[in-house]
């Protein structure tokens, strides 16, 4: 199972050629650790570099992030924004509601910040998070603590605004409208049929609970996308889901590959985030890698974590659980090359 799934995640066999081939495959990238989104990519990829990440995001418009799914940022490509929002946006609403109740900030001051977001970015925009916190405090409306992100995730959950350009190495804010251009109406079921099929190419095996886990939906959205989809559903004998073989011609689905060689992964890896388990990735480290909702940087040897990493000064330093083998160390060292290579160009 784990080789087929870090094969579903490009983790092993042929890695991609572009970052939206990645984000295509994955659906939803975890995305509010910037350097770890980006960092999913190239751990899924061949010859790449940060600035092909931030070229798709700033110049072509095919990458964007937002909050989406369990009320996380996400990356996603342009194309799939509209439905994944229509899908998981409403739902989270309400505890948006609830935290902006939390941090001192009432309906009214809401809605208030919403008009100058979306005002200040028609007028402005594109606009960092810096610029916007300015906007709103002149405007009377608490940005202390938590305030300011729970106001900027309501405007995005509303479908105004989302993550767009880069703009002096910071994630710049537009409107939707003027960034993506005209929407078109979203059919619920066809969103649900879609969501099944894309988590589970980039996914499976897995099961109805992996699903609804990853995106936030209760059971009942996700088992009425699989109903939809069922002739294209395949049981193992485990009991875990994958896309039936005649399903697998779109997208290009390929069989298992062997498990992949040593590798690094970024914080907040889509690899930890797929499903409910995450025991057959980390073992008995799970309370070292993930610590208080943060998902540390770690090393994938032979489909399993052995190690975390940081980059003090600007290199590579790993952290083992454990002895390493001296042939992994070195191809863990080799691939913390190619981390810098890729971060610094």
């Amino acid at each position: 199972m784990i080789a087929e799934r870090l094969t579903a995640q490009l983790l092993a066999g042929e890695p991609a050629r572009d970052p939206l081939a990645v984000v295509e495959r994955l659906l939803a990238v975890q995305g509010q650790d910037p350097r770890g989104a980006r960092l999913a990519i190239r751990a899924r990829s061949s010859g790449l570099s940060v600035s092909d990440v931030d070229r798709e995001l700033s110049e072509q418009r095919t990458l964007l992030i937002s909050w989406l799914n369990r009320g996380t940022l996400h990356l996603v490509r342009s194309e799939d924004y509209r439905w994944l929002h229509a899908l998981t946006a409403p739902g989270l609403l309400t505890a948006n509601a609830r935290r902006l109740t939390q941090e001192g900030v009432t309906p009214a001051a809401a809605e208030r910040a919403v008009t100058v977001i979306e005002r200040s970015l028609a007028d402005r925009g594109p606009l960092t998070r810096q610029q916007l916190r300015e906007r709103i405090a002149a405007a009377g409306v608490r940005t202390e603590g938590q305030a300011l992100v729970h106001l900027l995730m309501l405007a995005s959950l509303r479908g105004l605004i989302v993550r767009g350009p880069m703009v002096d190495a910071h994630h710049a804010f537009v409107l939707v409208h003027d960034w993506l251009g005209d929407s078109k109406p979203i059919d619920r079921q066809r969103a649900l049929a879609e969501l099944v099929r894309r988590y589970l190419w980039g996914h499976a095996p897995a099961d109805e609970r992996d699903l609804a886990k990853w995106s936030g939906l209760p059971l009942r959205d996700v088992r009425a996308g699989l109903g939809a989809i069922a002739p294209a559903l395949a049981q193992r004998p485990d009991g875990l889901l994958e896309l039936a073989a005649s399903a697998r011609a779109a997208p290009t689905h390929k069989p298992a590959a062997e498990l992949p060689p040593p590798r690094l992964l970024g914080a907040f890896d889509p690899l930890l985030l797929g499903w409910r388990s995450r025991e057959a990735i980390l073992g008995s480290h799970r309370t070292i890698v993930t610590v208080n909702g943060l998902f540390r940087p770690f090393a994938l040897v032979r489909g399993r974590a052995v190690a975390t990493w940081s980059m003090p000064g600007g290199a590579v330093q790993l952290e083992p659980f454990g002895r390493i083998a001296r042939k992994d160390g070195a191809a863990l060292a080799t691939d913390g090359e190619d981390v810098v290579r890729y971060l610094t160009t």
